[in-house]
């Protein structure tokens, strides 16, 4: 029996010496969920085969099964000598070395590496799928992509163009064998448009053809306004409609309608018809558009065709002789309007300002003045202003005044004088008369605007009269034939005569 026992031994050692591994696990890379199977094949021997990961044996022939691996199975035909290791829905946890071993031959493989690739998780980028901001500001973008194997790269795409200029940072995690990548993009305010979307794409050898994000770019605005007025120009009177365009984002709220800083109560929408007057020429319609960021406001006036209206009115005047008068007038109109400085009763432009100046008048410059503006087509306007100058008083009167003999005569004498006169008096031989009747004489006196109308009525006779100035004794009149000559008298009082003397230095 001995013997015998030393002869199988001997046989199994003698068979056990042409044991070999025709075929090896070498090397291999493999993504993660996928299968894989590491080659064995052992010629020559029928024992028992083992494989071992990472010096941990994982089990012997086909008895891999229960809790442990079960995702692992020793396949192939065994009287073959066939013990190839099929990993099923490879993991990160199968990353390692492998090794067959034939325990009974004392003989192995040479150690074969699995690597196993774990692509990045959906890359994020953060405030996706839609990033708003205000305009003007730049844009930080940042893309994260988390637990590959090997780390991701990262690149970011705007109109299938890349992006240049990200910063990265890798982060190992806590198994240490899986990365996590973070890039962030710097774009500045003037390469940002509004609505333009930006992807991230992550990759690395286990997703060579990438992952993707994308953002839109949403900029946000305060209105865009645009305040429009038809029709233009336009006559007093009429309709006109304002047209609030206004681009937002977020979108509009609120508009509010005013002029010249009044609230227009009735318009609440992005219209507002009114019939203009000359006011809107002056001021200003406004439109405030208003959203989530704030409101903008933008006014307009109307080019409205109106006729001269009176912006500054002018005052008479009351000079002493020699001095100057100076009158002013404004006027607006539009078109633009012209100015014409008058006297009354003539035809001669004394300026085209809204100023005169009349130099050194004399008496005979007073009267009435007339400003008038003339809008072409439109309309016209004028106001009128008295120059009075003060001087001694001047009386004049007719050179020849005639009445029937038996009838009643007069003569009528006009007076100028400023200040009015306190006195006026008829007087002939040794009588005097300023008002009333004495004997066949009558005196009335009738103040005008521009003076004061004496006027001596008499039954007349054959006599004959002389009318003369009783300052100077200038005779008035003339031989009236007929008619008998009168004097005239034209006295103040010494304060008025003494007033008058300072006023025009005589």
């Amino acid at each position: 029996a001995d013997a015998a026992v030393l002869w199988i031994s001997a046989v199994s050692c003698s068979a056990f010496l042409t044991v070999r591994h025709l075929l090896q696990p070498h090397d291999l890379v493999v993504v993660a969920g996928q299968p894989v199977t590491l080659p064995c094949s052992i010629t020559g021997y029928h024992g028992m085969v083992l494989w071992v990961k990472d010096g941990l044996a994982l089990g012997v022939n086909r008895d891999m099964s229960g809790k442990s691996y079960p995702r692992y199975d020793v396949i192939g035909d065994h009287s073959k000598g066939e013990y190839h290791l099929l990993i099923q829905r490879t993991e990160l946890t199968d990353d390692g070395s492998f090794e067959c071993q034939a325990i009974q031959a004392a003989t192995r493989s040479r150690p074969a590496r699995l690597t196993v690739l774990v692509p990045p998780d959906d890359p994020v980028i953060i405030g996706a799928p839609v990033v708003s901001l205000r305009a003007g500001d730049s844009l930080n973008l940042t893309c994260h992509a988390d637990n590959a194997k090997p780390a991701a790269s990262i690149i970011w795409i705007r109109n299938g163009e890349v992006l240049n200029g990200a910063a990265y940072t890798k982060t190992l995690l806590r198994d240490g064998r899986r990365e996590s990548t973070v890039s962030t993009l710097h774009i500045s305010a003037s390469n940002i448009e509004s609505g333009q979307q930006i992807t991230c794409r992550a990759s690395n050898k286990a997703a060579p053809n990438g992952k993707e994000a994308t953002v839109t770019i949403d900029i946000q605005h305060f209105p865009l306004v645009n305040l429009s007025v038809e029709p233009q120009p336009v006559l007093e009177g009429n309709l006109v409609k304002f047209n609030c365009a206004a681009k937002a984002n977020p979108p509009v709220t609120h508009y509010r309608w005013a002029k010249r800083g009044n609230m227009i109560t009735d318009a609440t929408g992005d219209t507002y018809e009114v019939l203009v007057d000359h006011s809107f020429f002056t001021e200003p319609v406004s439109c405030e558009v208003t959203n989530a960021l704030g409101s903008t406001n933008i006014s307009r006036n109307v080019d409205v065709y109106f006729g001269p209206r009176l912006a500054a009115e002018p005052h008479s005047l009351q000079v002493d002789r020699g001095s100057d008068a100076v009158f002013s007038c404004a006027w607006i109109g539009n078109p633009s309007l012209t100015i014409v400085w008058m006297k009354r009763g003539h035809g001669v432009v004394l300026s085209n300002e809204n100023t005169l100046t009349l130099k050194g008048v004399r008496q005979e410059d007073a009267g009435k003045y007339v400003c008038r503006a003339v809008v072409p087509r439109v309309g016209v306007g004028e106001k009128e202003v008295t120059l009075t100058v003060n001087g001694p008083p001047t009386i004049s009167s007719t050179q020849t005044q005639q009445a029937l003999y038996g009838e009643k005569g007069q003569i009528k004498c006009f007076i100028r004088s400023t200040p009015p006169p306190d006195r006026i008096a008829w007087s002939w031989k040794e009588t005097v008369l300023e008002s009333g009747t004495s004997g066949r004489y009558t005196v009335e006196t009738v103040s005008t605007e521009d003076g004061v109308i004496s006027t001596l009525t008499m039954k007349l006779n054959k006599m004959f009269y002389i009318c003369t100035d009783l300052h100077t004794h200038t005779p008035l009149l003339k031989n009236l034939g007929l008619v008998r000559f009168f004097n005239v008298l034209k006295e103040v009082s010494d304060a008025r005569l003494h007033l008058t003397k300072n006023t025009v230095n005589q």
